[in-house]
């Protein structure tokens, strides 16, 4: 079973076409690493969500995620509505699934501070 700081020693490594997405029981498992992250509906992608300070807050918190999302080489679709409201969705496009990498990147920018809304 992987830990959050086990996840966040971790680097993303190329994943390719012809790679399976994980299997249930394996994204159950990850799943538990970072608890603040959830399903989608569909179960092929990881979605956090939260209520930051304010816009440029948001902003600033979007472009420490490109940062590492660049030094990952996995990027996440980044969110922002209502001007205060982030949702990160993690998943691995080349194989229309989650992989090991989407757990890596959602432990990562769990360590990324950032202020809520009070």
């Amino acid at each position: 079973m992987s830990t959050a700081t086990e996840l966040t020693k971790k680097k993303c490594i190329s994943c390719e076409s012809g790679v399976p997405p994980l299997k249930p029981e394996q994204i159950k498992t990850l799943l538990s690493a970072v608890p603040e992250w959830k399903l989608t509906p569909d179960h092929q992608r990881l979605r956090r969500e939260w209520r930051v300070k304010d816009f440029l807050t948001g902003m600033d918190f979007f472009r420490r995620i490109a940062d590492l999302a660049e030094a990952e080489d996995h990027h996440p679709d980044l969110h922002l509505t209502g001007y205060r409201n982030v949702a990160i969705e993690l998943w691995t496009h080349a194989i229309n699934g989650l992989s090991e990498n989407d757990f890596i990147v959602a432990a990562k920018i769990d360590e990324l501070p950032v202020e809520l809304k009070k």
